[in-house]
């Protein structure tokens, strides 16, 4: 004899199906957050010394630059080589100190030959400044201390000014 079996209708709901199929991985993500603060945390402050490090670069640049080009044009109207010497180094010095840019040495060097041509002729004076930047009270790990900025900029003598 064979007994013939009635079907019920199972109503399954789907908390019951995740409580028989994962019981102990209800809890995995406990300590995730603290994870990801030890590993986020350095990657952003890192970034963040970078952003700094960057912005102060392309400052000094912009700055030494200004400090090169007062100095050309000091140089260039001045009436002697010795007075444009003088005058240059000046108005560099001056230039990165409103600027309050942090050099640790300030080198100016001044190409003066355009002096020596005769009037009538074009000539110019180069000026060549250089700026150690200071980065050591930045405190970044694996950062030089200093990092050297140079630019050069160039003005024209008139010609026709007696030399």
């Amino acid at each position: 004899m064979i007994q013939q079996v009635q079907e019920f209708p199972l109503r399954i709901r789907r908390s019951d199906v995740s409580k028989l199929v994962k019981p102990q991985l209800r809890n995995c993500d406990r300590g995730s957050a603290t994870v990801e603060a030890v590993i986020g945390v350095p990657v952003f402050l890192l970034l963040m010394g970078l952003l700094i490090v960057g912005g102060r670069v392309a400052i000094a640049h912009q700055v030494v630059q200004s400090a090169a080009s007062d100095a050309a044009r000091a140089a260039s109207i001045a009436r002697t080589q010795a007075a444009a010497r003088t005058d240059a180094t000046t108005a560099a010095q001056q230039s990165l100190a409103n600027q309050q840019l942090d050099c640790i040495t300030t080198t100016v060097t001044l190409d003066t030959t355009g002096f020596t041509t005769t009037v009538g002729t074009p000539a110019q004076v180069r000026a060549i400044v250089a700026c150690d930047l200071n980065l050591s009270n930045l405190g970044i790990p694996g950062l030089p201390a200093s990092l050297r900025i140079t630019e050069t900029m160039s003005s024209p003598i008139d010609t026709y000014r007696g030399r």
